[in-house]
C-alpha cells in the first residue's frame, strides 16, 4: 500500500464492487489520480446523489428516484402483463434485448430459506395486492432456471392460478445457434421435456 492515508482508504472503498480485488483497486484508485481527476469529481458527485436519492419503486421494486418510476407510470407500457424476474440485471437485458412492452416486479432474488429468503423478502405479498387489483390478465415468470428460480417460479404460478391469472414461464433450452452435442445434459433435459408441436 502506498504511504497515503485517503489513497489507500481509495482502494479498500473501490474493492466493494464485484470482481474488483486488491490490483484491479490500486489500478483504479492510481488512474483516476494520476489521469482522470476531473471525472473522478464527476463519478464521486453521481455516486453520491444516486446513494442518497436512488430508493425502489413503490410499484415493481425497480431502482428509482420517485416514489413511482417512469416504467410504471408510463401510459405506453401494457398494464395488463406483469413480468417477474429476479434482479435488477434480468429487468435491464429483457428491456434491451426484447420488444417487451408490459410492466415488472422485481424481486431482488429467490425463494431460499437457507438464505433467509422468504416471501416477505421477495415482496410477495406486495405483488399479491398487485394482481389483487384486477389490473394484471398474464403474469410473466422469469425467474432463472435453477433449482430456487423453479421454487420461485412455481410459488409465482400459484399466486396467479388463485387469482385467475394466467401465468406463463420464459422458455429455456438449447441456445439458439448451439449444437446438441455441446449442451450440458440438464438443458438438454429440459429442452427436451418442454418441446413444442410444430404446427404445418
Amino acid at each position: 500500500m502506498s504511504g497515503s492515508r485517503l489513497f489507500n482508504e481509495l482502494v479498500e472503498a473501490l474493492r466493494i464492487l464485484p470482481g474488483v480485488g486488491a490490483k484491479s483497486a490500486t489500478r483504479m484508485a492510481l488512474h483516476v489520480l494520476e489521469r482522470e481527476r476531473e471525472r473522478g469529481r464527476k463519478l464521486a458527485e453521481a455516486l453520491s446523489a444516486a446513494i442518497e436519492r436512488v430508493g425502489h419503486c413503490n410499484r415493481c421494486r425497480t431502482l428509482s428516484e420517485d416514489e413511482t418510476c417512469g416504467l410504471c407510470l408510463s401510459g405506453a407500457r401494457d398494464a395488463s402483463v406483469l413480468c417477474v424476474v429476479e434482479g435488477l440485471q434480468d429487468l435491464l437485458a429483457i428491456e434491451q434485448a426484447t420488444g417487451y412492452r408490459g410492466r415488472y416486479f422485481v424481486l431482488h432474488g429467490r425463494l431460499s430459506p437457507i438464505d433467509g429468503l422468504g416471501p416477505d423478502e421477495l415482496g410477495l405479498p406486495r405483488l399479491a395486492d398487485r394482481l389483487d387489483e384486477g389490473e394484471v390478465r398474464e403474469l410473466i415468470i422469469a425467474t432463472n432456471a435453477t433449482v430456487e428460480g423453479e421454487v420461485t417460479a412455481h410459488y409465482l404460478g400459484e399466486l396467479a392460478r388463485a387469482r385467475g391469472i394466467a401465468a406463463t414461464r420464459l422458455a429455456h433450452g438449447v441456445p439458439l445457434g448451439g449444437e446438441l452435442e455441446f449442451v450440458d445434459r440438464t438443458t438438454l433435459a429440459h429442452a427436451f421435456g418442454g418441446r413444442q408441436r410444430i404446427d404445418r
